[in-house]
Parts: C-alpha cells; structure tokens; sequence
C-alpha cells in the first residue's frame, strides 16, 4: 500500500523557546498564562535557607520561587508550535541555564522596571551565546512609568533587539510577546541568508 503524503501528515515544526530573566520578574506566570496544557512547574516556598541567599528586595508578598524549570506550550498555528521552558531567575541556578539553552531558538529576557539590575545577567548570557532574544517588560498591575528609550538605554540593548511592554499575567499579551519573538526570529535568519549572486 503506497503511502501517500499530504499537509495534513505533516507534524508542526517545534521550536524551543526560553523565558529568562531575573528572580521575581513573571517568567512562571508568563508560561502558566499563555500555556495551552497545564504547565509543569517546580515551585517551592521559600524559607528560612534562603534568607541572605535569595535578594528579596522589591518582592514584598512573594512567597514562592522555581527551583528547577517551568515548562508550557503553545500552538502558534497548523505549522508551528513553541515549547516554552521557563529559566529559573536565582544566581544559584544558573548553572542550568547551559543545558536549558540547548536546542532553543530564541528567548523571551523579562524585566522588571522596579528591578532592572536583576535581568542584566539574563542579556549578557544570551549576547555572549548568539542566541537571539526579545526583551519584555512585565507592567507589574499595568504600571508604565518609564518608556521604552528609558528602559533601552538602561538596559544598554542593540537597537536591532525588540523590546515589548507586557502584562504577564494576561495570555493575549504573552502571545503577543511570543509572536514578537517569532517575528524577531525570522527576521535574524533572513538577514543572514546568503545573498544570490546577480
């Protein structure tokens, strides 16, 4: 029986995609909002063995912390579909980031404008890597006081990197930051095609 191919065989392309960044930014509520299945996370409480460990500074009410990975996916389209994977944020556990970096695309680096220092970390490690990234900025309770120049110039980022103002909690935002990073994405792999000779 001859096999016969169509659109419809085709499995849709998966791409791995990154959400880093600092401790407390909304990278767990990023991936849990635009994820289409339940989202893996591994969370904990904090306690009394991260004091002096983990800087809290600017998280009042924060409680819990991700201690490995959160990992979410999203269809995109009939062709595509990301797997999310959600970087812890604490210096700690950095060390991780070596091999949750391998295999992806892109990355999404969140920033926090009350704590821009803590993402600086996430921008070196992806420029010093060739790995392309967008920058969004988590309006905590759609709070904008700063504009992008500002956050640009604090951030010192290339011109050439998008930078998208977001909520992280609402799934249409992440989406919208995730199509940002697609288009980003294509654009870096067409700017380094080979030109055809004239």
């Amino acid at each position: 029986m001859a096999y016969e191919s169509s659109d419809h065989d085709e499995a849709p392309l998966a791409v791995k995609i990154l959400i880093a960044g600092g401790f407390g930014v909304g990278k767990t509520t990023m991936v849990g909002a635009v994820s289409e299945v339940a989202p893996l996370r591994t969370e904990e409480y904090l306690t009394h063995a991260s004091v002096g460990v983990d800087d809290l500074e600017g998280l009042n009410g924060k409680s819990t912390t991700t201690v490995a990975l959160d990992f979410g996916r999203i269809t995109v389209n009939d062709h595509l579909v990301l797997y999310l994977f959600g970087t812890p944020g604490q210096e700690r556990f950095w060390f991780m980031w070596n091999d949750l970096v391998n295999g992806a695309l892109g990355a999404v680096v969140l920033v926090d404008t009350r704590r821009l220092e803590v993402s600086f970390a996430s921008i070196d490690f992806f420029e010093s890597r060739g790995v392309p990234f967008i920058v969004g900025v988590n309006c905590f309770d759609g709070v904008r006081d700063r504009t992008r120049e500002e956050i640009r110039r604090a951030l010192d980022l290339d011109p050439q990197v998008p930078l998208v103002l977001c909520d992280a909690r609402d799934r249409r935002e992440g989406r919208d930051v995730l199509l940002a990073l697609i288009d980003h994405l294509m654009a870096v792999r067409t700017a380094a095609a080979p030109r055809p000779a004239d």
